[in-house]
């Protein structure tokens, strides 16, 4: 009877070595995957910095243009709402720069590029004097818009730089 006890003290003994050798493999494949997903994250988290990082770039290069008057407002404030709303690191920019994005969003149904040239003349001039109307309108509050996003978007290059 002490050799049953024996032998299935034994058995117990190596399915339990058995199981915690096998809990071991698991926790270590945990580990790793956890690992995995912290580098993937940190990859992607510098990808969306590098992303902000080049519409910043292009950001900066526009408020400039647009302060030496070397492109209109108009123009210009659609391309910077565009940009600012491909940022992924950074939201609600349309309450940070209000009158940027109010001129965009009164002149984005006009047709532009080869659309613009199907209209008739008369109907071109009554969508530039509604432009122009617009532009005047915002004009100053927009350039106030511009300094500000000048200095927002120079400080978060440098942060971005930073982080790297």
């Amino acid at each position: 009877m002490t050799d049953f006890w024996l032998y299935l003290s034994i058995a117990g003994a190596l399915i339990i070595a058995g199981l915690a050798f096998y809990a071991g493999m698991l926790l270590k494949q945990v580990k790793r995957q956890q690992q995995q997903q912290q580098e993937a994250e940190v990859a992607h988290q510098q990808r969306l910095k590098q992303h902000d990082k080049k519409v910043l770039d292009s950001v900066i290069i526009i408020v400039r243009a647009m302060k030496e008057e070397q492109c209109d407002l108009s123009e210009g404030c659609w391309r910077l709402s565009v940009l600012l709303d491909s940022l992924k690191t950074s939201s609600e920019l349309s309450q940070q720069f209000p009158n940027i994005f109010e001129l965009y969003n009164e002149i984005k149904h006009m047709p532009i590029l080869e659309e613009r040239k199907k209209l008739e003349k008369k109907a071109r001039m009554k969508l530039d004097l509604e432009r122009m109307k617009q532009e005047s309108r915002l004009a100053p509050a927009i350039h106030n818009d511009l300094e500000q996003l000048h200095q927002y978007a120079n400080e978060r290059v440098s942060v971005l730089q930073q982080a790297h």
